[in-house]
């Protein structure tokens, strides 16, 4: 009897908490309790900033070291700078500010000759060497040494002050016993309290979708279908957001994606598919996986059109492209969402966009995605961590905190290369979303430039040459 009273004192609250958070869910409504967590959390991050700031000031009377200027911001900077060199990593870049200002990128145009046209020209034309010619190559080579622009953006974004998350060879929770107390209650509820209750969550999340799309695609009546499954796709990513005390802010919801077509974002995680399924709903597209991904994908496809690829298939780029065709000329079908980058990058840049989904046609919704590096890095960096690793981390984050911006259609132009507009929607996005518009390719970052791109650079410094 003593056990079963214990068993009934724990799980009833449990069956009632999750309960709630699932009718919460079904209409996409909040009692503001992750909000004013995240207030919290501000407050909290603003006190470990001014105690760092004032341990600091005595170390400089006590030591005699002039470290900090006059100003308040210039203070701050130091202590980051610091920072960086004892951690080893990247001096942060914000807003696009780096270390050292490029006057351009030395990169040909798609349309310049190949290695092989310069060759037979230059059978008719004599190239004079001049060595003040190769002058921008070797800045370019230099800058590229000092701060590498592609590597620099798989890395995770500093901070401009401590979020008490993060571990620092400058041993900032141990300043003083205010900061250390903080950080290790905060230490104990992110690991004891917040990650088992996530973790239950999360995997409440799954189970609903599995049990609801189930359901949904038993039902024999299409028009009642539809709804059913829009409504399961959104609690589902409800959910599991909500495991994460995810936080996102929606902006222009008037340009929210209607009908077939294109929905294209930057991409920084894994999290970007379940943060915009939250408000729309999507037909996703990717590679079949097994294990937890392949049960989701599995659930999701039973209720609503998603487009699945085995690992040959997903090569065969006509393959994906008759697909692609075949779902945007339903109107009925939901709008495809895709991240044309291909990988992840760190919460600062927008990199290459590949052309694939602007040559299909169609209509394309831009949409900018901005994380708040305070409350938690949701940068993937797959080369580092795997997909378990990262989700761990997510965790045991403080939140997910983000600002998602719905961004007018845009349509291909008349005489317009696929290439122009993928570029013209990636500076868009880019421009709204406060980040760098970069013209390399992500790709960079597991693989060496292509033939093709070092045989235009060989072009171009072969025309400097000619004095063109």
């Amino acid at each position: 009897m003593f056990w079963a009273a214990i068993l009934d004192f724990f799980c009833i609250p449990f069956i009632v908490f999750i309960s709630f958070m699932i009718i919460l869910s079904a209409v996409n409504k909040s009692v503001g309790v992750r909000r004013a967590y995240v207030k919290l959390l501000l407050k909290i991050f603003e006190f470990g900033r001014l105690s760092i700031e004032s341990a600091a000031k005595e170390r400089q009377k006590l030591v005699g070291e002039t470290i900090f200027n006059n100003t308040q911001d210039r203070k701050l900077d130091d202590i980051n700078l610091s920072y960086c060199k004892k951690t080893g990593r990247t001096i942060p870049t914000t807003n696009g500010n780096t270390l050292i200002s490029r006057d351009s990128v030395l990169l040909p145009t798609s349309n310049e000759p190949t290695a092989s046209d310069i060759e037979s020209s230059s059978k008719d034309e004599e190239i004079r060497f001049n060595l003040e010619k190769c002058l921008d190559y070797i800045k370019a080579g230099v800058e590229s040494i000092i701060e590498d622009e592609v590597t620099s953006r798989f890395e995770a974004e500093e901070l401009k002050s401590w979020n008490l998350l993060t571990r620092t060879n400058r041993h900032y929770e141990f300043i003083s016993w205010k900061i250390t107390l903080i950080w290790m209650t905060g230490f104990a509820v992110r690991y004891f309290i917040l990650m088992p209750l996530r973790v239950f969550v999360c995997f409440v999340g799954v189970y609903v979708a599995v049990v609801a799309n189930s359901l949904v695609a038993m039902i024999p009546f299409e028009f009642l279908r539809h709804p059913c499954a829009d409504l399961s796709f959104k609690i589902t990513f409800r959910l599991m957001t909500r495991s994460l005390s995810a936080v996102i802010t929606f902006h222009n919801t008037e340009y929210k994606p209607k009908g077939s077509g294109f929905c294209v974002a930057n991409h920084t995680s894994p999290l970007d598919v379940a943060i915009l399924s939250t408000d729309c709903t999507f037909s996703l597209i990717g590679q079949r996986h097994g294990g937890f991904l392949g049960l989701l994908q599995r659930a999701l496809a039973r209720a609503s059109p998603h487009i699945w690829f085995e690992r040959g298939e997903a090569r065969d780029r006509h393959a994906v492209a008759e697909r692609l065709k075949q779902h945007v000329s339903n109107p009925n079908n939901p709008p495809i969402l895709i991240f044309p980058e291909g990988t992840c990058i760190n919460n600062t840049s927008v990199m290459q966009f590949k052309k694939g989904s602007f040559e299909v046609g169609g209509v394309i919704y831009p949409v900018a995605i901005k994380y708040d590096p305070r409350f938690g890095d949701a940068f993937w960096n797959s080369s580092k961590y795997s997909m378990m690793q990262y989700l761990y981390m997510m965790m045991t984050s403080w939140a997910i905190v983000c600002d998602v911006w719905y961004l007018p259609p845009m349509y291909r132009q008349e005489g317009e290369s696929a290439i122009d507009f993928a570029n013209r929607v990636k500076s868009v996005i880019a421009k709204q979303g406060g980040l760098v518009d970069l013209v390399w390719d992500g790709q960079l970052k597991r693989m060496k430039p292509k033939k093709e791109w070092r045989e235009l650079q060989q072009v171009e410094f072969a025309k400097r040459l000619k004095g063109d």
